[in-house]
């Protein structure tokens, strides 16, 4: 894991901050982290999966509009144009 722990959750973009937070995990699954730094790692942790889920669904959104047929079901996808 990267020494990511000064960076601002909101600057790290998606890879960087899944690792920090798989790195997060692992040291609280260990267990041998005293018991402040275990507060202190674990609200980054929830900073880091909230931001994740943010760029997840930000993905998701700009990838897929569901295009629906004359007859209303689901006929495709088409990019879906979020800047501008």
């Amino acid at each position: 894991m990267d020494n990511n722990e000064n960076t601002p959750v909101t600057s790290l973009p998606f890879e960087k901050a899944l690792e920090e937070l798989e790195g997060i995990v692992r040291r609280l699954e260990r267990g041998d982290v005293p018991l402040e730094d275990s507060i202190a790692i674990y609200e980054r942790g929830e900073a880091l999966k909230k931001h994740c889920e943010t760029l997840l669904k930000s993905a998701q959104a700009r990838i897929d509009k569901i295009t629906t047929g004359p007859t209303g079901e689901a006929s495709g996808t088409t990019p879906l144009d979020v800047e501008g």
